[in-house]
């Protein structure tokens, strides 16, 4: 009696020890990286090209990320980086200006869990993300242009031509010439024409005693 309940007891633990290993191991695979957990996005950043790449992995199994261009056959290595996901999600991101419905392959490697690409293979969006459109200066003032030396109207800096300025106006208290003084004036005569006629008389005098004097002398002479 005693040995069949222990043969019993002995059953009964350990399909209790194989369920439980058979939880915890359905558990640890539910927890395990996988290549379903990761994502990867073409995106904009203003005039800028980004691709993303989120990790959903809860148990948190670092990965490398690796990014790589396809063109024509040939593949270009955009960048690569580390990551350590988490049930909500840990995004990276790769700056490249990519070109519309550029193709990129994303492989992702987990230490001995996951070593493969993300499938489909990533293509980017058909429209290019948007160039910034630069501010227009404003349009400085144009100023008012010279125009060139006899043609035209001069420009104002140009300085006015001197105007000759009108005579003065004979002042009022300045003394007017007398009434014998004009006549003089018009006449060419002086007031020194009292002495001019003395002299000219004396002159007459001494001229007409000369004649005088001369017309005897030859009388005298035609008489011897």
């Amino acid at each position: 009696m005693n040995r069949r309940m222990t043969v019993r007891a002995l059953r009964a633990l350990g399909v209790a020890t194989a369920s439980a290993a058979l939880a915890l191991s359905a558990a640890g695979q539910a927890l395990a990286c996988d290549i379903s957990e990761f994502s990867a996005e073409a995106k904009c950043d203003g005039p800028h090209g980004l691709i993303t790449v989120t990790d959903k992995d809860a148990s948190g199994t670092p990965a490398v990320v690796s990014v790589f261009r396809k063109n024509d056959g040939v593949e270009q290595k955009v960048g690569q980086k580390e990551v350590k996901g988490s049930g909500e999600g840990v995004v990276i991101t790769f700056d490249e200006d990519w070109k519309p419905n550029a193709e990129y392959r994303v492989h992702v490697m987990a230490g001995n869990i996951v070593d493969e690409d993300i499938k489909p293979d990533l293509t980017a969006p058909s429209t290019a993300c948007q160039t910034e459109t630069p501010s227009t200066p404003a349009t400085p003032s144009t100023p008012a242009s010279t125009p060139p030396a006899g043609t035209g109207t001069p420009s104002a800096t140009t300085s006015a031509s001197p105007t000759t300025p009108a005579p003065a106006a004979p002042s009022d208290n300045a003394p007017s010439p007398a009434v014998g003084e004009s006549h003089l004036a018009e006449t060419g005569a002086s007031s020194n024409t009292g002495l001019i006629a003395g002299i000219a008389i004396a002159l007459v005098a001494v001229g007409g005693g000369a004649v005088f004097l001369g017309l005897r002398r030859r009388g005298a002479s035609s008489e011897r």
